[in-house]
Parts: C-alpha cells; sequence; structure tokens
C-alpha cells in the first residue's frame, strides 16, 4: 500500500502548492488513468495560435480539486452539512471529472469514440476505478451522476458556476497569455453559500459572477474558438476521418495499436470494458506519432493534410454572421478537384463550411441564484444592472467556410 500524508504536493503556476488531502486521492492521482491525462491537451489545437497553451487536463483536474477543496473549506464555515464522506465524495468527483477526455479533448470528442461525450466516458472511468478500490467512489459517482441527495454537490461539480469552470477559464488564460479569463476565483468561492440544498452567491458577490460570464464568452470567441485554431481542429477531424476510410477500404496505415483499433472500429456499438482499456491507452502522442508517419504516405488527401497541420500551412478561414456563397464555394471546390484530379468527396477536405455557436450563460441549465440580503432568491439575470449580461443567455451563431490560400 502506498504510504502518503499531506505533505504530497504539486507545484501549481497558478494557485501554488496543491496538496493530496488523503490516501484514496493520492492512489487516484498515482492511477495509470489519470496519469494518462498528462498526455492530453487542454486545448486542443490552440497551441497553433498561443504557443504556451501546451497545458494538460492533469493541470486542470489538479486546479478543480484544489478550488473544490476551498469552496468546501468555505462552505462549512457557514454551516452548511458537508460530512468527511461527503468532502471526499466531492474532491474525488471534481478530480476525476475530465478523465474520460480523448486525444486534444474537444477536438476528436464524437470521432475517436462514437455517440459517447467525455462525460458518458468519465463516468465509465470512474465505474472501472471504483470496482479496483472496492467501493470508495460510491459516493464521487453518486454526486457525479447528479443522484446525490443534496443538489448543490452535483452544482459544484457541474453546473454554470461550478469548480470545473472557475479552474479552466483562469488556467487557459494564464497558458494562452491572454487576460480576457482572468477571473476572481477566490472572491467568488468566498461568496458562494447553501439555500434549500441549492448552491446560491450571495448579493454582494454579483459583479463578480457578472465579471465571470464575461470572461466566458470572451474566452469563447477570442480563444476557444479562434479561428486558426478552429481550422486546425476541423483539419485535426478530416485527417482522421480520411485514415478511417484508407483502412476501411483495406490501405495499411502505421499508427498505435490502440488507435488503429478505434480507426478500425466507426461505429462502436458496444463500448465494453476492453474498448475502455484500449481507450486508456490512447492519447495526444498516439495522433501526432500518426500524423508524422502519415505525412509520407502515398495518398495525396491524407499526407498534404498532415503535411499542413505539422508545418502550421493551414487553409484559408472566414467566420461571418451569414453562411458563405454557395456558387463561390462550390467554385473552389472544382479548381481543386481540376488541379490535383480528386474526386468531388476527395477535394470537400480542402474546401468546406460550417458552423459555430456560444451561449454563454444557459437559462435553462441549472441557473446561477443570487442570495439577496432579505433572503431572496433571484436568478443572476434579474439582479444585473448589465444589459451585455442579458445578451449573453441567447445563442451567437457564426459560419465559417475554409479553402486554399492560392494552393493547397
Amino acid at each position: 500500500m502506498v504510504k502518503t500524508n499531506k505533505l504530497n504536493v504539486f507545484n501549481d503556476p497558478i494557485y501554488g502548492f496543491i496538496g493530496t488531502p488523503n490516501e484514496l486521492i493520492f492512489k487516484l492521482i498515482a492511477h495509470p488513468f489519470f496519469q494518462r491525462l498528462r498526455r492530453i491537451s487542454q486545448m486542443g489545437m490552440s497551441f497553433l495560435v498561443y504557443p504556451g497553451a501546451h497545458h494538460t487536463r492533469f493541470h486542470h483536474a489538479l486546479g478543480s480539486m484544489h478550488l473544490m477543496d476551498r469552496a468546501i473549506q468555505i462552505l462549512k464555515l457557514k454551516g452548511v452539512d458537508i460530512s468527511e464522506k461527503e468532502e471526499n465524495g466531492l474532491l474525488c468527483a471534481i478530480l476525476l471529472h475530465d478523465i474520460g477526455h480523448g486525444p486534444f479533448s474537444h477536438a476528436l470528442e464524437g470521432f475517436v469514440v462514437k455517440n459517447q461525450s467525455h462525460e458518458s466516458l468519465s463516468l465509465q472511468f470512474m465505474q472501472e476505478l471504483n470496482r479496483q478500490f472496492n467501493g470508495d467512489l460510491d459516493t464521487a459517482i453518486a454526486i457525479f451522476k447528479g443522484d446525490y441527495p443534496k443538489p448543490f454537490m452535483n452544482q459544484l461539480v457541474s453546473s454554470q458556476l461550478d469548480m470545473d469552470r472557475l479552474d479552466y477559464l483562469k488556467r487557459d488564460s494564464f497558458y494562452a497569455g491572454v487576460t480576457e479569463g482572468n477571473i476572481n476565483s477566490e472572491r467568488l468561492i468566498s461568496m458562494l453559500n447553501v439555500v434549500d440544498g441549492n448552491l446560491v452567491v450571495e448579493e454582494k458577490g454579483i459583479y463578480a459572477v457578472e465579471k465571470f460570464l464575461m470572461a466566458r464568452r470572451f474566452m469563447y470567441w477570442q480563444v476557444y474558438l479562434h479561428k486558426t485554431g478552429l481550422m486546425a481542429e476541423q483539419l485535426l477531424v478530416r485527417i482522421m476521418q480520411r485514415a478511417r476510410e484508407l483502412l476501411t477500404g483495406g490501405h495499411a496505415l502505421p499508427a498505435s495499436g490502440s488507435l488503429l483499433f478505434f480507426l478500425g472500429e466507426p461505429e462502436q456499438e458496444k463500448f465494453d470494458a476492453e474498448a475502455l482499456l484500449k481507450f486508456a491507452q490512447l492519447d495526444d502522442v498516439d495522433i501526432l506519432g500518426a500524423i508524422k508517419s502519415w505525412q509520407f504516405h502515398e495518398d495525396f488527401v491524407l499526407s498534404k493534410m498532415c503535411g499542413m497541420l505539422l508545418n502550421r500551412k493551414l487553409l484559408h478561414i472566414k467566420i461571418k454572421n451569414r453562411p458563405a456563397n454557395p456558387q463561390k464555394m462550390l467554385m473552389k471546390l472544382e479548381e481543386v478537384m481540376q488541379k490535383y484530379d480528386l474526386s468531388k468527396q476527395e477535394a470537400s477536405n480542402f474546401v468546406f463550411q460550417g458552423e459555430i455557436s456560444n451561449k454563454a450563460y444557459n437559462v435553462s441549465k441549472q441557473a446561477i441564484y443570487i442570495l439577496k440580503k432579505n433572503g431572496r432568491i433571484t436568478d443572476v439575470l434579474k439582479e444585473s444592472d448589465q444589459l451585455s449580461l442579458k445578451a449573453l443567455s441567447k445563442t451567437v451563431t457564426k459560419y465559417y467556410s475554409c479553402y486554399p490560400k492560392e494552393a493547397v
């Protein structure tokens, strides 16, 4: 058995020293499932835009756990009943909340494993870990699923003002080198309370909430949905799709066993224990190693796309408030078809369009509630004097079009 104490610490550039509260937490962090997160990029391909954005899901998970520990202590000081068992469940739930992310995080979500979100995969990892740890994660799983009888515990893990968001906005902003997401997480946490089993923010914290929601909007449009990062991730998806087409067509492709397993199983009708263990072996290294090999493949489409991504010779991308002119896109498509003697389907890897949308605050999904001094509970939108904040509850949709600058 691993001997541990509270002196086991990680030096985090955001919060300083983060301790391991108990032996279970220490052993979860040491588990290969969790160590894999060191090899999963937090921000997908954003490092092609922001060179410092090479941090991982490992960083984020530890940071979220640190913030959860702070939130628990604040709530206990305010008289909220949280037992030692519940405290441990909260820490484990937030530590493992992103353990189901695949290579490059959201960039390939839904492609590697069809019809499975990273939340669904995280739950399956937690259930397997619970089996290995003899039921020690029962409470954490109940909290994660929203089945625990105290709703505020799930809200601390997954809501519109949870420890996940409080960490990733501040952390991603720091590593990207931008100021838009630099929220005051300590101030927000100090304003948390619980009323009738639900998480609320005390009235004097409303400006911190407003800044948090505005920061989330700015980070999405300026960083997470930056047009160059979006272009790179679209290219990454198309590389994987082309690889899957070639494999199913009988072509040989050099790749790791875990990557070949998922590329060769396009539907994954049954994601069983074997598939989970295969997925646990899959990370950014598999993808990058494959792409480095595939840039020399005989298939023009695959090799060209791999070379473009590795050398950052990306397609031209435009983002507008309305879809691109269909005639213009068709003309671009035909140019590529003729120049490289490609079929329409093959050329569509270099000429395509789509849409992106963002809503910084969703009023229908676990709203952020404000506890007024007179004891009333209201939605943050009703209390905010920021007209711009009300606009954040509306979905904003933009349209992108991608095509070669001059020549592919």
